[in-house]
């Protein structure tokens, strides 16, 4: 039986590394939808969704009607669309920066609600573990996060020690190996280039480490420090990660896996679905 090509859904507006996994996509004969409004009522192919077609393919059937379905885009627009589709969204748990050994942070991390981060009197980076509703930034203290007014006291975040990178490296991870990186910033500025020996190798060192704590496909960024000290920065979904710099096929490969069919998830990833 040959199967129907399986979908890429992106959102309205398509980032750099949108366009570039869009172009991978279409090259591998995956069918393209690009949305015009941030809700699916019905089907794909209806007014208000712009269709683009690659070559035909047989890419392996999932779902119930033999279509797999996958997306690429930020968690907004995900968490509209993902359920409608039958789309399972991987992401890691929300303390697992948290619960990695110093030896891979080189610096203190806690999981704790914004609502206790307030007391802080202190310099702290603080970030929300999963999407972007809490400006991942240095606070001086507690006070000048965004207040209770806005934000819900019990809100997760994290809250780590300072600590400055001379270089950063993303790394999508896939079945339990580095599938593809690249280098995205050095010295707090954005630089792309390859990824260099040492930073595959402490990507492994964390796969050995946590590899069972994270789902089969996601993205990890780290870096090192002025000292030559290597950390984890932190760990993001690969379905609304840039690819920067990396392999473009191989990026692609991630984020097909970390947000396809619910259907065809493995018993693993179960436990890592948003």
């Amino acid at each position: 039986m040959t199967c129907p090509p399986r979908t890429l859904v992106l959102p309205p507006r398509l980032t750099a590394s949108a366009r570039t996994l869009r172009a991978t996509a279409l090259r591998r004969g995956l069918r393209i939808v690009e949305a015009t409004a941030s809700a699916v009522p019905e089907g794909l192919g209806r007014p208000g969704w712009a269709e683009g077609t690659g070559r035909a393919g047989s890419t392996g059937c999932a779902g119930s009607d033999g279509h797999a379905v996958h997306l690429h885009a930020g968690p907004s627009f995900a968490d509209v669309v993902a359920p409608t589709l039958g789309i399972a969204l991987l992401e890691a748990p929300a303390d697992w920066l948290a619960r990695l050994p110093r030896t891979l942070t080189q610096r203190d991390i806690r999981a704790t609600t914004i609502g206790e981060a307030y007391r802080l009197r202190r310099p702290a980076f603080v970030k929300s573990p999963n999407d972007k509703s809490i400006s991942a930034l240095v606070y001086a203290d507690g006070s000048r996060l965004p207040g209770p007014d806005a934000v819900d006291p019990a809100t997760v975040v994290l809250v780590s020690d300072v600590m400055t990178f001379a270089v950063e490296y993303r790394l999508h991870l896939l079945d339990g190996a580095v599938h593809a990186a690249g280098q995205y910033a050095e010295a707090g500025r954005l630089r792309l280039g390859p990824a260099d020996g040492d930073a595959l190798t402490f990507g492994r060192d964390v796969l050995a480490a946590a590899g069972e704590t994270l789902p089969s496909a996601i993205v990890v960024d780290v870096g090192r420090d002025d000292e030559g000290r290597w950390a984890v920065i932190e760990a993001n979904a690969a379905w609304a990660s840039g690819c920067y710099s990396a392999d473009p096929d191989r990026a692609l490969e991630t984020v097909l896996r970390a947000a396809g069919p619910a259907t065809a998830l493995s018993p693993h990833d179960r436990a890592f679905v948003r």
